[in-house]
């Protein structure tokens, strides 16, 4: 099995993902899906920048969208567990050789900003201002209803080592989807937070970001929220599903906002809590793996994704493809 043991007892410890940053060209356009359409909530806005959360997050925000003349991505962010955590997330990173700052975030606390094994620009963070609850101010709710921000999926040139990465900061495999020809990864899903993924990698040109996924209430919420798009101008930005996954068993959406960030809506996959829980291998030519139902993924989710704002994209090391619908 191509997967490494889990690593129980990383040298720092993160709690979950936190938000992404995102590069947009018109923020009135990206306001306009992200807050009318999908039902994110305004923690702040000027003419530069504007926060959002989901429904039931205390952090002050899970999305950033930064005015830019590029569409970009510009960080994604992970919660440690305490102040010490990001001292120790510091030395570990300068042990790996990599690029290590303190930076100024609003509405956060101490960040660290470094860059994983690909140069993808991540931080961390330790306090965040926290908001009072709104779970229960149902008058908030609209569009799909999102709950909170779960998940990450990024191209990678070689999920091998995106995985030996991410597994040294205690990110535990749960799924995999492993070519049998070469014995390698295709694609795999890691966790900390306990459920399916708080990351994912899929083979293809990298670094570049697949999707961001919000988590929802319902299969009824995707439904509403294709009903949603598809009268107010917005039916050409749903790009596959709905379906159910093989992986994760989820329910899913996959749309495009009007930069082309690609945004997975998503529920009902299952608890990974047990840190012995073995992982799910899946066949690199199974169908059944990334829809477990409904109409196959285009071409485009193969081959489309976000840019990380200053970071050159390399070709992939692993050639294997799945069955792509035409």
């Amino acid at each position: 099995m191509p997967t490494p043991a889990p690593n129980l007892y990383p040298e720092f410890n993160i709690i979950r993902l936190s938000h992404v940053v995102f590069g947009v060209t018109d923020l009135a356009k990206s306001r306009h899906f992200y807050v009318d359409t999908l039902g994110l909530q305004v923690t702040d806005e000027d003419d530069q920048r504007i926060y959002l959360r989901a429904m039931e997050e205390r952090g002050h925000h899970c999305m950033v969208l930064e005015k830019s003349a590029e569409a970009n991505v510009q960080a994604l962010s992970f919660k440690v567990f305490d102040e010490s955590e990001l001292d120790k997330a510091y030395a570990w990173f300068e042990q790996q050789g990599k690029p290590v700052e303190w930076v100024e975030r609003p509405y956060q606390g101490r960040t660290l900003r470094t860059v994983d094994c690909f140069d993808t620009p991540i931080e961390f963070y330790y306090m965040m201002e926290r908001l009072a609850p709104i779970h229960q101010q149902y008058a908030l709710y609209r569009g799909v209803k999102p709950l909170r921000i779960d998940h990450f999926n990024l191209f990678s040139t070689s999920v091998d080592d995106a995985v030996a990465f991410y597994n040294s900061m205690g990110f535990r495999v749960t799924e995999y989807t492993e070519d049998e020809e070469s014995g390698k990864l295709w694609a795999a899903w890691m966790h900390r937070k306990g459920g399916v993924h708080d990351i994912a990698f899929t083979n293809g040109e990298g670094p570049r970001l697949h999707h961001t996924a919000f988590w929802v209430p319902t299969p009824l919420n995707i439904i509403d929220l294709c009903d949603l798009m598809a009268t107010t101008g917005y039916v050409s930005n749903i790009e596959r599903g709905p379906g159910r996954h093989g992986i994760s068993n989820a329910f899913f959406l996959y749309i495009l906002d009007p930069d082309g960030h690609r945004i997975e809506i998503y529920c009902s996959d299952y608890q990974t809590v047990d840190p012995d829980l073995e992982p799910i291998k899946w066949d690199l030519k199974d169908p059944q793996r990334q829809t477990l139902w409904g109409a196959p993924a285009p071409r485009s989710w193969f081959e489309h994704g976000s840019l990380f704002k200053g970071v050159e994209t390399k070709a992939s090391q692993l050639k294997a493809t799945p069955i792509i619908a035409p």
